[in-house]
């Protein structure tokens, strides 16, 4: 029997399927898609795309080295490409702002569409360590929506 549309088969159990989107797919939305694999790995398969693909945010990267996360080899993707590729989600997680997020595709199939707005990284200015100092702060409000999204729906 194929496995339920937005999931995964593994050898253990069904995986649910997210799919984090933002502008450029650089920072945010790869930090959750790999906050979200490291944190509930077991529960869910993430993965992540910008409606315009830039360039992988060098802040991100270092920031989730401090965490052992490794992304530094990560591309970014385009959503529509995402989209035309027909991959079911049970999840779609916009992590920009609302008026950025109404860009973004509906995707087919029984997905749960959820927006959590946080700064994005390219856009802060100053020093270095300040940079750096913001990317972290906004890496640790990903990291907490995506224990409590844990918390909530990986029994669901």
């Amino acid at each position: 029997m194929p496995p339920l549309a937005g999931w995964k088969t593994s050898s253990s159990n069904l995986k649910k399927k997210v799919l984090f989107i933002c502008v450029h797919n650089s920072a945010r939305s790869q930090m959750a898609a790999a906050l979200l694999n490291k944190r509930c790995g077991e529960f869910f398969e993430a993965q992540s795309a910008g409606l315009e693909p830039g360039t992988l945010n060098p802040l991100a990267v270092e920031v989730l080295r401090e965490m052992d996360i490794d992304i530094s080899k990560n591309k970014t993707q385009a959503v529509f490409d995402v989209f035309k590729s027909g991959e079911l989600f049970a999840y779609v997680v916009t992590v920009c702002n609302e008026s950025e997020a109404e860009g973004c595709p509906t995707f087919p199939g029984v997905t749960t569409r959820l927006h959590w707005s946080f700064p994005d990284p390219s856009k802060f200015t100053g020093a270095s360590e300040e940079k750096i100092e913001q990317t972290r702060h906004v890496r640790d409000k990903i990291d907490s929506q995506i224990r409590q999204f844990c918390a909530e729906h990986r029994s669901k």
